[in-house]
């Protein structure tokens, strides 16, 4: 009688261990296929956050709008500076003349004002910009036309005809679009783009990431299909036996 109650008790002891052994692996690769998929349907495959996408300093600050006084200052003197010389015709010229009287016209009534008032005249503030300002943006700059210039370089001379067209395409849309608009239009417009995108996608991420990834296919497909109907076709000559050797 023991026997049987020990062996009635082992297997069903057995039978436990092997039910929660597959509820877990279950569960396990259920976990799994949704960290995937949710891996697969960032943007680009993102992992990291925006914030740190964007450099995770002061300025992915005011593009994300963690400080909106300084956020909407920035934001409200590209404004102003664009409607100036854009919509009232104002040349940078007569505006920094215009400023640099304005800011001596305050410097001589403050000098004056505080002369008659107390027997010594105060001292005027002085405005001076650090050196390591226009530094470090003549870095910015420098490194960023540098990396374009290698970026165009590399797809002249890498011999991947389909990204070179790409390219092609893509800098003829921009010479379109400039005819459109002068060069001070195109750069407010990408400001304006800066300080709005990237905190509504921060915000409405997961819609964004389901829409882009749908028109993404799409678009895929349509290539597939002039891929096979007609850049197939193009013959390799050179560009082909480059790329095999």
């Amino acid at each position: 009688m023991s026997d049987k109650i020990t062996a009635e008790n082992f297997l069903h002891n057995l039978v436990e261990t092997f039910t929660e052994k597959q509820k877990s692996e279950s569960i396990f690769e259920e976990d799994k296929s949704n960290s995937v998929s949710s891996q697969i349907n960032r943007l680009f495959g993102r992992q990291k956050p925006v914030h740190h996408l964007l450099g995770g300093g002061k300025s992915a600050d005011v593009l994300l709008w963690r400080n909106k006084k300084i956020s909407a200052s920035v934001f409200t003197g590209a404004t102003v500076m664009w409607i100036l010389f854009e919509w009232l015709n104002y040349h940078f010229l007569t505006l920094l003349c215009f400023l640099l009287v304005l800011v001596m016209l305050l410097q001589f009534l403050w000098s004056n004002a505080s002369g008659m008032v107390t027997s010594s005249p105060s001292q005027v503030p002085r405005l001076l910009l650090p050196e390591e300002v226009f530094v470090n943006i003549a870095t910015v700059v420098g490194n960023e036309v540098n990396r374009g210039l290698r970026f165009l370089q590399d797809v002249a001379c890498g011999g991947n005809l389909k990204q070179f067209l790409i390219v092609v395409v893509s800098l003829w849309a921009g010479a379109v679009i400039g005819s459109w608009c002068n060069f001070l239009t195109v750069l407010y417009i990408g400001f304006v783009a800066a300080h709005t995108l990237p905190v509504l996608y921060e915000r409405y991420e997961d819609e964004v990431d389901s829409f882009v990834y749908k028109v993404f296919h799409q678009c895929q497909n349509h290539y597939q299909k002039l891929d096979n109907g007609f850049l197939s076709k193009i013959p390799k000559g050179k560009l082909g036996r480059k790329k095999h050797d």
